[in-house]
């Protein structure tokens, strides 16, 4: 279990009930939609608003503590920030899961190829995963 005022505090964010609960539900989901991620807030903080979680999240993502991730035809989904990761998006079930992938190698194959130098990446591959394959 992570240590979420330390982590928010490391950030430059003040350690608020509220984004301490944020981070918690997070950690638990993996990657959640802000709609998804309201929806379990609410049990801990029923007074919380959309727009109060909208600007938590904004501060987070401003910080570099969230990661947003876009999948087309989808809705955005947040996670804990982590090392670098690719995302596989099942168009069946909508399962959003991490892919380690070997950064360092493919950013200096990206050099090599381009001389185009990466500091972030966002990659997300879509396709159908193994249990709605019916395999």
């Amino acid at each position: 279990m992570m240590n979420y005022e330390n982590i928010l505090r490391e950030h430059n964010l003040k350690a608020t009930n509220q984004r301490v609960g944020i981070l918690s539900i997070m950690e638990q989901k993996g990657h959640i939609s802000i709609e998804d991620l309201y929806s379990k807030i609410k049990l801990d903080f029923p007074s919380i608003s959309l727009a109060t979680l909208y600007k938590n999240m904004h501060a987070m993502l401003k910080n570099e503590l969230l990661t947003e991730i876009k999948v087309e035809n989808s809705k955005t989904h947040f996670e804990i920030a982590s090392n670098n990761h690719a995302h596989l998006y099942c168009e069946k079930c909508r399962e959003l899961v991490d892919l380690d992938i070997e950064f360092k190698k493919l950013n200096n194959e990206i050099l090599k190829d381009s001389g185009f130098l990466l500091n972030k990446t966002n990659l997300t591959f879509s396709g159908i995963c193994i249990a709605c394959q019916g395999v």
